[in-house]
């Protein structure tokens, strides 16, 4: 029983991190899994479900990290307000949660990139990109950490 509630709390925990950036939401999916694996019972898990897993982690991570890229660029976002924005996501997190993670990096991107020469305008719209990256970067691991919850649980209760 307490394997459940500790896996339980390991996909709980990945919704939090979805929030609170610092929880590394994924890893603590595969703490919940490896909980199971070794745990609960020894190998019931498929390789096929390991490999998926596998998979739909990297894009998980990558989906983050090229939506930011995409939604900057597209703007005209430097490599300066990237940054601006990736930091603010990690302070935000602890300034006014949960809504610092999105008033923060739109603040510091729209600081830096007014520093670098640009007028408000343009500045706004690059602020605004990063709020776009971060948000369907959010949607993408908050889908993909349901799929994995439910395979997961397919895995276990079903197959």
């Amino acid at each position: 029983m307490i394997w459940w509630i500790l896996i339980v709390v390991c996909f709980v925990l990945g919704y939090v991190g979805l929030i609170f950036p610092l929880v590394p939401s994924v890893l603590v999916l595969w703490v919940g899994f490896l909980i199971y694996q070794f745990g609960v019972t020894d190998g019931s898990l498929s390789w096929v479900f390991w490999a998926v897993a596998v998979i739909l982690t990297i894009v998980l991570i990558a989906a983050d990290i090229l939506a930011s890229r995409y939604f900057v660029k597209k703007y005209g976002g430097s490599k300066w307000g990237e940054w601006a924005g990736i930091i603010g996501v990690i302070v935000g997190s602890f300034v006014i949660p949960p809504f610092g993670i999105i008033l923060v990096p739109f603040a510091l991107v729209l600081i830096v990139e007014l520093i670098l020469h640009r007028n408000m305008n343009n500045a706004l719209k690059i602020a605004f990109a990063s709020f776009l990256a971060f948000l369907s970067g959010t949607v993408a691991k908050a889908v993909i950490q349901t799929v994995l919850i439910i395979w997961f649980l397919l895995e276990v209760f079903v197959f």
